[in-house]
């Protein structure tokens, strides 16, 4: 694949970082995290090499859902603190040399946000077509069969104005009407007053959802459907993914680009073979459609070799790959494959061509939280059992320490913990071989050799249970070789190397005395070859 046209834009080279502020670091011990407690991990995130942090949404929400639920775009939440405490945080993490990336949440807003509020009142105020409203059909239900994500129509009754409104979401979270040229300008002061204060960009919220279909068409059955949740019973062909949710994105895209040196970010929809269109034609769209294909591969070196081979083909020939591990709404990747495996795929992230986004905890190879049935505080979960999709598991506080709270807070956190006796961060840190020291390690190798940043991707032929390519750049080539299996397999190449680092951090950095090596069960290296 060939390099970028933008080589100097800094989200090429960073390594991004997804917090829930709420499950970060409580301060005041009402146990949400708070940006107080944020900036008093600043040290953290900087000792672990992160460039850039991504925030899950903070605004004005009732936090119905992980505050994907707002009431004011331009306000901060009381439960995270001060705008002046904002402006606080932002500064100090620049002067950390980390960026900071906001959630846009442009699809939805909640119920009580006075937009809504306004629309909601009459068919004739001045919002009356900010969000979808549509008559009801000849029986008085809802317009058409379309469903909530979760569960149930996606319609609902308005008393008021004798309408159904629209909800790709929750009820309470009703879809804005991007057609609407009122609304595009309103999310774009929004953005306007975040970028004027100084974040560096924006991950865009189901960015893939914008437009719906404008005669208001049925959604097909979905004949894979068997097993599946409800919501997931149809294909939905009439509001996911319509051409015209395009033009929105390069609306929002044209906003950024007013602003020097900010990336977008976005949620896509569809599998691998899709996610290619994200990153615009004529007009360019997103800069990083996150991509979550190595979560949904099967793990197995010859399944992991496809997985990035269809998606290096999949995107367009000038397009900057992204490879993301986790996330709030992803289920941990180390409850799939283990610890041991946990540290292939750090290697396997930090290596691939194109930008690492992980998820706070992955860092330490953190596995699902159990949460009790009394505990529950995903929507989805309490809408629709029994599936085993809860999100909790992955939004439960981050485990600083080995106390009873994780060292997250003084009082009860809003979500439960893991018994003690799991990973920690403090564990970790005072351990050299930890999977936490390992990211470290990891991103200081990337950060030190430009081959692992920008260079190009050679794939090499995958076979005994290993997964093997090159990064080359001019007259500099790196292999790596990460051994899927719990066995040991030998592995050769052709020329002269380095070993540069093992998984296992305890092989030294020396020269190999011949182009093969034994690596153990789980281990991955890094090789350098010697200039030719």
């Amino acid at each position: 694949m060939s390099g970028s046209s933008d080589e100097a834009a800094w989200w090429q080279s960073a390594v991004i970082y997804e917090i829930a502020l709420v499950s970060f670091q409580d301060s005041n011990g009402d146990g949400k995290g708070d940006f107080a407690g944020l900036m008093s991990r600043i040290d953290y995130l900087k000792w672990l090499g992160v460039d850039a942090v991504w925030l899950t949404p903070i605004y004005n929400s009732p936090f119905r859902d992980l505050g994907y639920d707002i009431s004011d775009y331009c306000s901060i939440d009381p439960a995270f603190g001060s705008l002046e405490e904002f402006d606080g945080l932002l500064e100090a993490l620049h002067a950390a040399d980390i960026r900071l990336v906001l959630d846009l949440v442009p699809n939805h807003t909640a119920d009580d946000h006075t937009w809504f509020v306004e629309s909601s009142s009459s068919r004739n105020s001045a919002k009356a077509d900010w969000y979808i409203w549509a008559d009801p059909a000849e029986n008085g239900g809802p317009p058409n069969n379309w469903l909530s994500r979760f569960g149930g129509s996606g319609w609902e009754w308005c008393k008021a104005r004798r309408q159904y409104y629209y909800h790709s979401f929750l009820v309470e979270q009703p879809d804005l009407n991007w057609r609407n040229p009122d609304v595009r300008a309103a999310i774009a002061d929004t953005m306007r007053f975040w970028l004027d204060r100084g974040v560096d960009g924006f991950r865009v919220d189901a960015s893939a959802v914008l437009i719906k279909d404008q005669l208001l068409r049925d959604n097909p059955p979905n004949p894979h459907a068997k097993d599946k949740p409800p919501p997931q019973r149809q294909t939905t062909v009439f509001t996911d993914d319509r051409p015209e949710t395009m033009d929105c994105i390069e609306f929002i895209r044209d906003v950024i680009d007013s602003y020097s040196g900010r990336m977008l970010c976005g949620e896509v929809q569809g599998k691998t073979d899709r996610i290619g269109h994200f990153y615009g034609n004529d007009r360019p769209r997103l800069h990083l459609p996150l991509n979550f294909a190595l979560l949904d591969s099967q793990w197995d070196a010859l399944s992991l070799q496809a997985t990035i081979d269809a998606y290096f083909n999949a995107i367009p020939e000038q397009a900057w790959p992204v490879w993301a591990i986790g996330g709030h709404d992803k289920q941990r990747i180390a409850s799939k494959i283990g610890e041991a495996q946990m540290r292939v795929l750090a290697m396997l992230l930090m290596t691939l061509r194109g930008t690492p986004f992980f998820f706070m905890g992955d860092e330490i190879g953190r596995k699902r939280v159990p949460i009790p049935s009394d505990r529950v505080r995903d929507p989805f979960e309490k809408l629709v059992p029994g599936f085993g999709l809860c999100r909790d598991p992955e939004r439960a506080p981050m485990r600083w320490d080995d106390s009873a709270a994780g060292g997250f807070t003084d009082g009860d956190p809003w979500l439960p913990l893991e018994s003690s006796g799991t990973p920690n961060v403090a564990e970790q840190q005072r351990s050299e071989r930890s999977v936490l020291a390992l990211f470290r390690a990891l991103i200081r190798l990337r950060r030190e050799h430009a081959c692992l940043r920008q260079a190009g991707y050679e794939p090499l032929r995958s076979r005994d249970d290993v997964l093997a390519y090159g990064r080359t750049d001019g007259g500099a080539e790196i292999l790596v070789a990460l051994n899927i299996a719990a066995e040991p397999r030998k592995w050769h190449w052709l020329g002269r190397g380095r070993l540069l680092m093992s998984t296992h951090l305890d092989r030294p950095s020396e020269t190999l005395p011949e182009a093969s090596i034994l690596l153990r069960g789980n281990e991955g290296v890094i090789i350098e070859l010697e200039a030719r």
